[in-house]
């Protein structure tokens, strides 16, 4: 039924991400040779939609009611509740429920379990929404989604596209939660390769993933397209005002913020261990607020060693995000070992539009790390190596490179909303323009 018509319990569902807003937004400029209306129609199946207020859930919310302007556009959910008014009416898209109950994500077992179950029922729903023709797109949450996405879709006879933002098995053995040889990892692997060779296009939205992507025999580079996300606050320099209302508590001139959704990528360790090795420095202060198991455990570490130079804020409302990003005078993004070509933080794009410097924990070869090394954006810092997260965030403490906002600015430019969405517009009508699946990209 239509998720218009449904109520549901909003209060268990997390205010997951706040770089993105809900709805559909206005101003978007428009290519209007991208509009003209299309044989065929577009499914959009995604577990996370709003009222959902998750990072996936705004993206996907933003390319659906974008393609709506010149398509008939169906959004299979899995998110209950009734839609936000700027989702409703004339020109946006349909949205379908699909009943779907989520665990938490430390709840592995049950999680997986649920996930399964959404993405069954989400299958059936395409068998019978999908007509030769058509164009199916969705996006690696859960990961087993685009598994019943590839296989309806070419049942079908209609062709489908996948947004990765994560790459499993990758990002679980990344995380510790998988063995690179396991059984389940090789079956995972063995999965993928039938599914890319089902999908028609893969989106990626970091230079990083072709590598491992091409790694997949079913995998071709001509089915590969780069999509970068955006930043959601306007570009701009924010100047570092005693007055914000979250450096006031804050003796230290220099602030080190750490926000967001901490998951199984993340490594909460080498931000507290950095901040045990500068708490003689009383100049350096770090302000922590954000969610999900990586923060958790930052609480439970400090809760031991109640550091006097770590500061947590309760998670920030999205009106007042972009005065918290301003707080700080540099953010730290802290991945494990093995991050490239598996995932790419969205907050990045918000961070250097508030022009902000950035240290990032990761590999050298990761999308987030070449955009910083490529611009001057700050410091790229070995994985696990707390001594090295320290030292650059003493350089940057003692910089005086003014220089370095105008560029964080300059950068965020780059990643635009307008374009991103008319990518996305076009590869839909190159899609829909190609419905005889017998010639594979």
């Amino acid at each position: 039924m239509d998720r218009g018509a449904r109520a549901g319990d909003r209060a268990r569902r997390s205010r997951h991400h706040q770089d993105h807003p809900e709805g559909c937004s206005s101003g978007i400029r428009v290519d209007r040779g991208l509009t003209m209306q299309s044989q065929g129609k577009i499914v959009v199946a995604s577990q996370h939609y709003p009222p959902d207020t998750s990072t996936t859930a705004a993206i996907m919310a933003e390319i659906a009611c974008r393609l709506a302007a010149g398509h008939e556009v169906v959004v299979l959910s899995g998110s209950p509740g009734a839609l936000p008014a700027a989702q409703t009416g004339p020109g946006r898209p349909r949205v379908v429920a699909i009943r779907n109950r989520m665990a938490g994500k430390a709840a592995l077992v049950r999680r997986g379990a649920s996930e399964l179950l959404f993405a069954s029922r989400t299958f059936l729903a395409l068998v019978r929404e999908l007509k030769r023709g058509d164009v199916v797109l969705t996006v690696t949450a859960p990961f087993m989604l685009p598994y019943a996405v590839a296989a309806a879709a070419r049942l079908k006879g209609a062709r489908s596209a996948l947004i990765m933002h994560d790459l499993f098995p990758d990002v679980l053995v990344m995380a510790g939660l998988l063995k690179p040889g396991s059984m389940v990892t090789r079956t995972m692997r063995f999965a993928n390769n039938l599914m890319f060779r089902a999908l028609n296009a893969v989106i990626t939205i970091g230079r990083d993933a072709e590598r491992p992507l091409l790694s997949y025999a079913g995998m071709r580079r001509n089915k590969i397209r780069f999509i970068p996300n955006w930043a959601t606050i306007a570009p701009g320099p924010r100047p570092l005002s005693p007055d914000n209302p979250f450096r006031k508590a804050i003796p230290a001139r220099f602030v080190v913020g750490l926000s967001g959704n901490l998951g199984f990528t993340h490594d909460p360790e080498i931000v507290f261990e950095a901040a045990r090795l500068l708490k003689g420095e009383a100049d350096i202060h770090f302000l922590l607020s954000g969610w999900g198991i990586g923060f958790a455990r930052l609480k439970q570490l400090q809760a031991a060693a109640n550091l006097p130079n770590v500061s947590f804020v309760a998670r920030v409302e999205d009106a007042e995000l972009e005065a918290f990003l301003a707080a700080a005078n540099l953010w730290i993004i802290p991945y494990r070992k093995d991050v490239a070509g598996v995932s790419v933080p969205s907050r990045f794009y918000n961070l250097l539009a508030v022009g902000r410097p950035v240290v990032l924990v990761s590999e050298p070869e990761a999308e987030a790390a070449l955009t910083v090394v490529e611009n001057g954006l700050g410091w790229v810092v070995t994985p696990g190596r707390a001594d090295q997260l320290a030292e650059a965030i003493r350089a940057a403490s003692r910089s005086d490179d003014g220089a370095m906002a105008e560029r964080a600015v300059k950068a965020a430019s780059k990643f635009d909303r307008a374009t991103a969405m008319n990518a996305y517009a076009a590869l839909a009508d190159e899609l829909l323009r190609n419905p005889d699946l017998s010639e594979q990209r």
